[in-house]
């Protein structure tokens, strides 16, 4: 591997799982035997890290013997905020929350890997925790909160995941979806499109005046999960001014088979040609899936290196690289936060 290219790429990626993992698992943040722990993201070049506050509704159905959605949702709402304050309390002098646009725009790839100080920045990966109450919007923002997936793999109060039944995958947005994008652009909120319904997709695309984010998918026409995006969704999120996260899950990155770095290159390569060089970034998705399903050659954030390393032997430039890495995700938080 090329020293070089590790000693001066910086990085940020638009989504791990780790934080609700830690919980679920009783890990700690800082050193664990996951994908990405605090301690491997500042010693792999990580400048800002998105932490999702995951919650799978089913699982309090079948695991707390819940059968009324409303209660559901309203205990995946607890949880959610239990994460954000497990990421509050891990905050030290190396490791911060980002609440505010500036700390970000100082970010440069072109500095020395090991970052002084390592941003957190807190996601929701479940929208159907605000159970249709705007109120829980303003909280989840007050508490860090920066992006929202909208949905995961259920309908909820603001529209339908993706699918493969093709009268699910058309629905739209409800009506109280719709007025969370516009209440979300004014707050200053990165809509986060990953996991959502095809019809939604669109209506993202029509409703917000801001750019808009698919933090953690790839391009359906090389892998034909519906989790990924088409060309024609690729072009209209970069036409938007948006940005997508590249996932390292196999089953996204290619149709059987476990992936490798060049099915990644292969994808990056297809969406920077379908929505530009100023739209494609990382979302790696670290510890939302097993580690056998990392692509082969990666098993964490410290690989993330081989990706840069392999981009510029087939032929991106330092600028491309550069935008991959981190300036794309920098100029979205700039056109959508408040400050």
């Amino acid at each position: 591997m090329n020293g070089k290219v590790w000693q001066i790429m910086k990085w940020i990626d638009m989504h791990c799982d780790t934080l609700s993992e830690i919980i679920r698992q009783n890990k700690e943040l800082k050193r664990n035997d996951l994908c990405a722990d605090l301690e491997r993201l500042m010693q792999g070049g990580a400048y800002a890290q998105f932490f999702a506050c995951f919650v799978n509704a089913a699982r309090y159905g079948r695991n707390r013997g819940r059968t009324d959605e409303q209660m559901v949702w309203d205990m995946a709402y607890q949880d959610v905020l239990a994460m954000l304050g497990r990421a509050a309390q891990e905050q030290n002098d190396r490791f911060k929350i980002a609440l505010t646009s500036d700390v970000i725009q100082k970010y440069s790839w072109k500095e020395k890997a090991e970052p002084d100080i390592l941003y957190g920045i807190l996601t929701v990966e479940e929208g159907g925790v605000l159970r249709g109450r705007m109120e829980r919007l303003d909280e989840l923002y007050d508490r860090g909160v920066r992006l929202i997936t909208l949905t995961w793999n259920y309908a909820n109060c603001i529209g339908s995941p993706n699918s493969r039944n093709p009268a699910v995958m058309k629905e739209g947005l409800t009506e109280f979806g719709i007025n969370l994008v516009e209440r979300m652009n004014e707050k200053g909120m990165i809509i986060d499109v990953s996991h959502l319904s095809d019809g939604g997709f669109w209506d993202c695309i029509r409703y917000s005046s801001a750019p808009v984010a698919a933090s953690h998918s790839n391009a359906r026409t090389l892998c034909g999960h519906p989790r990924n995006l088409s060309d024609e969704m690729l072009h209209a999120l970069g036409q938007k001014g948006g940005v997508i996260g590249l996932n390292f899950y196999s089953p996204f990155l290619r149709d059987t088979g476990r992936a490798d770095l060049s099915d990644l290159v292969r994808h990056i390569r297809h969406m920077v040609n379908c929505a530009g060089e100023d739209a494609v970034a990382l979302g790696t998705d670290f510890d939302g899936f097993e580690r056998a399903e990392c692509p082969a050659g990666v098993s964490g954030v410290l690989d993330v290196e081989n990706l840069f390393f392999l981009l510029r032997r087939s032929g991106f430039t330092e600028r491309q690289i550069g935008k991959i890495a981190g300036d794309n995700v920098k100029r979205i938080i700039k056109d959508t936060w408040r400050k």
